[in-house]
């Protein structure tokens, strides 16, 4: 964690950021020094009014990664530290080249027994590999309080005498010295006051983004995810689009498990972004990308979709029977609702989690790794950007008109609600190929976007109808079947009915702006 501990040990402010079971935030810098290095004089860094006495602390630490040390292949530590105020389990996210997250929870009784809600998190990277202790470590740390004019603490300063023992690949034995300076109530100017002050003395960064890293050594390097600056080719835009939409993704998946808000909504739509842009661009892809990959896409797109319908359906009951005037409000259609709905939910959430710790779905964000990286493109992924791609991107817009067509031609009430949502999937599928094209051609895509964007929200208040009217439908059944009063649910049927009618019409003046190709948007 850092200072966090000390912090803790040294004042009240923010205390409870810092104890096991809570979470906090740190931004600090790391400096690799010689043994004999003299500490330059602190009050000089910007606000520093005065430096109180050190004080010392004896640390433990045992950091757990999978044996292929796949957190540390994404910058992240997760720690069991004994000693000091702070004993307990702590997980390190990265959030920049200064900052990163913290997860704490208590010791437990079970050294080796990482916290269940750590291991959730971290799932999407160890994807059913056992977490086992990789490095261990002690630290004799010498901390420093940096005071301002107010004696508020501005930061910390800690003088690190560090014992590694590697356990894996295989044993090796290290000591080093090091510098930490973690802002408290500073700002970024005094670690660029320290950056200037400590080079003057012969010290610079470490090369090491944390102590894990230094005992582990160099290493293989990382996959990278990352696209060229000004990405040329085609293949390069599309791994450019995929290392994007990865990221969200893996982002996501530690806040679903968390139940966050907008998390499903969020991950879904990054699944779905990667299903609508193998479909655009399948010739610059492998065959097993349409074969393997994208039905395990459509797997986990279902079931997130389940789930966020239902979470959906339970804010709609709850908003709509607010509208209602109490006197048409009969029977007991609110805990009817509420009920049915809850256990809908808790239901796909169910089938959601059990999909989440599926090998079935590790081994799916094996392969979507391999397509951020680029090792699944074909070929023709070697062209020209500005040649290959938006003859695709025209073909996708052909494949939306088409569906509009059929949409139109549809007569039976719901074959035609059925053709409306492959629509808006259709115009879902040309918002994103406009928008990962939009550096080739920005004025025409970024009008095709939003008119794609226009039909997808129209029909998804359509669809949401849709979904409305079928539940109140089995709703209202159970009621009748019950005895219960069911005049309210009819009511509300006819109100979602009216509000897909209204749908439709805006629908039929959205389509009008969609282009036959890019040339005419």
């Amino acid at each position: 964690m850092g200072f966090g501990e000390i912090h803790s040990a040294l004042t009240s402010r923010n205390y409870t950021r810092h104890m096991a079971g809570s979470d906090s935030r740190e931004i600090e810098r790391k400096y690799a020094v010689t043994d004999s290095r003299p500490i330059p004089p602190l009050v000089s860094l910007s606000g520093v009014i005065r430096v109180q006495r050190p004080r010392i602390f004896s640390l433990e630490a045992v950091y757990f990664d999978t044996a292929e040390l796949s957190l540390d292949e994404q910058h992240i530590t997760l720690r069991r530290r004994t000693g000091g105020v702070d004993a307990g389990w702590h997980l390190k996210l990265p959030l920049s080249a200064d900052e990163r997250s913290e997860l704490h929870e208590p010791l437990g009784t079970d050294p080796e027994l990482v916290p269940a809600r750590l291991r959730r998190v971290v799932a999407v990277h160890t994807r059913g590999r056992a977490l086992v202790p990789v490095v261990n470590l002690k630290t004799r740390r010498t901390v420093r309080r940096l005071l301002g004019p107010n004696d508020e603490i501005l930061g910390l300063f800690c003088d690190d005498e560090v014992e590694a023992v590697r356990l894996v690949p295989s044993s090796l034995s290290q000591s080093w010295r090091e510098w930490e300076l973690e802002l408290v109530d500073g700002d970024s100017s005094m670690l660029d006051a320290a950056d200037t002050l400590f080079a003057a003395a012969g010290v610079v960064r470490s090369e090491s983004p944390s102590k894990l890293a230094h005992a582990l050594g160099v290493r293989e390097p990382r996959r990278s995810f990352s696209a060229p600056p000004a990405p040329r080719s085609s293949g390069e835009l599309l791994a450019a689009a995929f290392a994007d939409y990865r990221r969200e993704l893996v982002s996501q998946d530690a806040r679903v498990r968390e139940d966050l808000p907008d998390a499903l909504h969020r991950m879904r739509v990054a699944v779905a972004r990667i299903r609508a842009t193998i479909a655009t661009f399948r010739p610059l892809l492998r065959e097993e990308v349409q074969s393997r990959l994208r039905p395990e896409l459509s797997w986990i797109g279902h079931t997130l979709g389940a789930a966020r319908d239902a979470e959906v359906m339970i804010a709609w009951a709850a908003s709509v029977l607010r509208s209602e005037p109490v006197d048409l409000v009969l029977g007991p259609i609110a805990d009817r609702m509420e009920r049915q709905l809850r256990l809908d939910s808790d239901e796909a959430r169910s089938v959601l989690r059990d999909a989440l710790d599926s090998s079935r779905y590790f081994r799916l964000l094996d392969s979507v790794d391999a397509l951020a990286s680029g090792e699944l493109l074909t070929s023709l992924a070697d062209t020209r950007a500005k040649d290959a791609l938006p003859e695709l991107v025209n073909r996708r817009i052909a494949c939306l008109r088409r569906a509009m067509h059929l949409a139109d031609k549809a007569r039976d009430p719901s074959q035609h609600d059925l053709a409306l949502h492959e629509v808006r999937k259709e115009a879902k599928k040309v918002r994103y190929a406009a928008q990962l094209i939009s550096p080739l051609r920005p004025k025409r895509t970024k009008r095709l976007a939003t008119a794609a964007t226009a039909i997808q929200e129209v029909l998804g208040t359509h669809q949401d109808s849709v979904v409305a009217r079928q539940a109140l439908l089995r709703l209202s059944t159970d009621a009748h079947n019950a005895g219960e009063n069911t005049f309210t649910y009819g009511r509300l049927h006819a109100i979602e009915q009216a509000r897909a009618e209204d749908s439709e019409a805006e629908y039929e003046r959205a389509i009008r702006r969609i282009p036959k190709s890019l040339d005419t948007a």
